[in-house]
């Protein structure tokens, strides 16, 4: 039998712990969660977060925090490593990032929208993308407070990705570019 697709133990894995991941240099990533309804989504946003090691997470408006037993659920313990906080008012947020010099964009189909594999990331700069409500998506407000709006192209029947998909699909793009 040959060993070289063998599946990794979590043992095997090699992860950092909670501690060093708090001390580790993270990717100028921020996530902004506007409205988002579904406890699982959010504990989803979480683990992914971890996994790119992303700077931090707000929760905004009617986005639940933790601890939770369903946000737990999905995200397995995530909750703990990645910064988070939540504010109330996600237009604010969006302004107050822009005064700080954080690059923010709207994940959202719009007019004049960047094509996510057409957007480069500034270097040297952080860049917040605004995650939407599962069925309203971000708030039109929120969108004119952002730098921009980024789309992930999409050539099917439906109009929209899951946002806890959509999230993870934005990142590892962020992620790849900011990394190579």
């Amino acid at each position: 039998m040959t060993e070289l697709r063998k599946k990794l133990k979590l043992d095997e894995l090699g992860r950092i712990s909670i501690e060093a991941y708090k001390e580790a240099e993270k990717t100028p990533l921020i996530i902004v969660l506007d409205n988002i309804r579904s406890l699982n989504n959010i504990g989803s946003v979480f683990r992914t977060s971890d996994a790119f090691r992303i700077e931090k997470i707000y929760l905004c408006g009617i986005t639940a925090c933790p601890p939770h037993r369903d946000i737990h659920k999905t995200a397995l313990g995530a909750t703990d490593s990645v910064e988070w906080e939540y504010v109330e008012d996600t237009c604010d947020l969006v302004l107050r990032l822009n005064e700080d010099g954080v690059d923010t964009y709207a994940i959202e189909q719009a007019k004049d929208s960047i094509m996510l594999n057409d957007f480069i990331p500034t270097t040297g700069n952080k860049t917040a993308i605004v995650m939407g409500n599962e069925v309203e998506g971000v708030q039109q407000e929120v969108i004119y407070a952002c730098k921009g709006v980024i789309e992930i192209p999409q050539i099917g029947t439906k109009h929209s990705l899951n946002i806890s998909v959509c999230t993870g699909v934005v990142l590892w793009d962020l992620y790849s570019k900011l990394n190579k």
